[in-house]
């Protein structure tokens, strides 16, 4: 009798485990598949064809979105890049890391000129940040430019500020740290301040093009994270032209 009984419990604690296994499974399939979703969400999100019926050729759609959301100031367009998107400015450097053009919570955040710029790019350094994603969304094709083929093989973009069109003809490629004062430093300067960033900026390169910049230019500074760093930026300059 305590063997029947004895066996009774073992087959019923079996019985437990497995069943325990059996939904510990199902959970872990479901949150597996849930993370899939997610992570295809963020990158549809971050997608510059969300964008594309918003572009400033589509005429009256560029401003509808503009009057969707005050806070879009322009467009800037990379050619031959995934880089394609809208431009918002807020009155920190903080909103736009997690909050899309449209106004939306996103984790994909946009791209967005440094609050302390005149949002018309009236300023000598204007400086856009964008996140560094995968699958070249947002700044990730940014790290491209490193490479002297790609550098030379895309010269230039297109710049919108409001209503406005302007050619940017990239001129610099570099890398950085976030805490660079130098670097980081919009808006407008003395004639030897700015002299002594171009200089810099030279000097620091990775990949360039004489394009005769001179300290009565425009420029604008495109920046991101560099993949597994923490600390250290990738840098594109243009010149608005």
């Amino acid at each position: 009798m305590k063997e029947k009984l004895g066996l009774g419990m073992i087959k019923a604690a079996d019985c437990v485990v497995n069943v325990i296994l059996y939904l510990l499974g199902i959970v872990l399939f479901l949150y597996g598949g849930y993370t899939l979703w997610d992570t295809h969400a963020v990158y549809a999100d971050a997608s510059p064809e969300q964008y594309a019926a918003f572009h400033p050729e589509n005429g009256d759609s560029y401003t509808e979105l503009m009057r969707q959301n005050p806070e879009v100031i322009g467009w800037l367009t990379i050619d031959n890049t995934n880089i394609d998107y809208p431009l918002t400015q807020a009155d920190n450097n903080s909103k736009y890391v997690n909050t899309d053009a449209k106004g939306n919570s996103s984790l994909s955040g946009s791209l967005f000129l440094d609050c302390r710029n005149q949002k018309d790019f009236s300023d000598f350094n204007n400086i856009i940040y964008g996140h560094h994603m995968e699958r070249k969304k947002m700044f990730g094709e940014l790290t491209e430019f490193a490479d002297a083929e790609y550098f030379q093989s895309h010269p230039g973009g297109t710049l919108y500020s409001g209503e406005k069109k302007y050619k940017l003809e990239f001129f610099a490629f570099f890398k950085t740290d976030a805490y660079d004062n130098q670097i980081y430093s919009p808006g407008d300067a003395a004639e030897e301040d700015r002299e002594r960033l171009l200089a810099e900026i030279q000097s620091r390169a990775i990949q360039k093009r004489a394009a005769g910049v001179t300290a009565e230019a425009r420029i604008v500074m495109l920046s991101t994270c560099a993949a597994g760093e923490t600390n250290e930026r990738e840098v594109l300059v243009g010149v608005i032209v």
